[in-house]
């Protein structure tokens, strides 16, 4: 990991508000991910972080990619453009899936001449894709429970497994093939419980397939939610790992595929935000510290992900509990309410949070005139 002489250094270089990617952390995060699921093709879920100098690490280390939207698909694109068109076709085929349930024509539209993957969760979506992206391999998204999962998602997303297979049958009849199904069960998903329960569903929907005459799928895709541990409270990656080992064993053949959609795992530990202190009061009894990175840049998390990064300083002191808010003149721009933080802090003091890599920079705007956090890459 970085260090803080490192951080204090690249400060200093390129000035704050500063977001630093550590590369050999994105491969060592993929290397654990790969150990611990052997059996599992890593699809690297590009939401998490954009970063086009994130995803050639990944791209380098042998992942595959989950993209929602054309920009996302566009900047994996960029780094195969130079394959023959066979070669890059089957790459696409093998190695992306558009994992948007949901799609405006005009995306399935310049989707179809890669005839990518694409998922669905419903009927009219069926007729979309039908009518604008026929050439379309499909995955059924499934609903399953979200219970414990920090950010839930089958309010939004998900067929119910009782009408899995009329949609995979209704799929087939308008000249669609479903090459397999997959589901989320919500990111940050501490409640492992939810992978164990998610995978039995699916394999009691393969099997109705099955029997209803439907058997052409050759894939399940496990989706993303493996926790990244911000705090004790999160039990280890290799327990979970063995838990999903046991299930895929028991329940699915080893000629199934199995891909998953891993994002804040691979990249929530390799960035560290640096900001620095440019205002101080007293309000109220309370010490609050103003800094020049807030909810509306880098600690976006705060709001969209519900997640909360701690800021340290590098300066020592005695602790005690304040607030600290974002620079932009608006009451929402709080980054923290309950912060402990050295008291003797001053103007112009620098402070960081680690943990900080997924759902926080690709989230930043320009709100107020405030621009984002400069991007350093490290150990590229």
């Amino acid at each position: 990991m970085v260090s803080l002489d490192q951080l204090q250094h690249l400060a200093r270089q390129h000035g704050t508000p500063l977001f630093v990617v550590d590369h050999d952390e994105l491969r060592r995060n993929y290397a654990q991910f790969k150990q611990g699921l052997p059996r599992v093709q890593v699809y690297y879920a590009v939401k998490a972080n954009p970063d086009p100098a994130i995803v050639k690490t990944f791209y380098e280390a042998g992942a595959g990619f989950d993209v929602a939207s054309m920009p996302e698909f566009r900047i994996v694109h960029q780094y195969i453009e130079h394959l023959p068109e066979p070669e890059r076709q089957a790459w696409i085929w093998d190695k992306i899936i558009y994992a948007n349930p949901i799609k405006a024509n005009e995306t399935l539209r310049e989707l179809d001449p890669y005839k990518p993957l694409v998922t669905f969760d419903n009927a009219e979506e069926i007729g979309k894709i039908r009518n604008y992206a026929p050439h379309a391999g499909l995955v059924l998204r499934l609903w399953v429970p979200n219970t414990g999962s920090v950010v839930e998602l089958s309010t939004k997303f998900g067929a119910a497994p009782g009408e899995a297979v009329d949609l995979i049958l209704a799929a087939d009849k308008a000249g669609l093939k479903v090459e397999g199904l997959s589901f989320h069960v919500g990111s940050q998903a501490t409640n492992f419980e939810n992978y164990v329960a998610a995978l039995n569903l699916a394999a009691n929907v393969f099997q109705e397939a099955r029997d209803r005459g439907y058997t052409r799928m050759n894939l399940v895709d496990i989706g993303g939610g493996f926790p990244v541990p911000y705090d004790a409270t999160v039990k280890p990656f290799a327990e979970l790992a063995g838990i999903i080992n046991s299930e895929l064993d028991r329940l699915f053949p080893q000629d199934i595929q199995i891909l998953a959609e891993p994002g804040r795992f691979l990249v929530a530990t390799a960035a560290v935000a640096i900001s620095q202190i440019i205002g101080k009061a007293v309000r109220n009894g309370k010490l609050c510290y103003y800094i020049n990175d807030g909810v509306y840049h880098t600690f976006s998390g705060v709001l969209f992900d519900h997640c909360q990064y701690p800021l340290q300083a590098f300066k020592g002191g005695t602790p005690q509990i304040c607030s600290v808010f974002g620079p932009t003149c608006d009451a929402l721009d709080v980054v923290s309410l309950a912060e402990h933080l050295p008291a003797n802090l001053e103007l112009g003091d620098l402070l960081y949070s680690k943990n900080i890599g997924a759902y926080s920079h690709a989230s930043s705007t320009w709100f107020n005139g405030f621009p984002p956090a400069k991007v350093v890459h490290i150990n590229q």
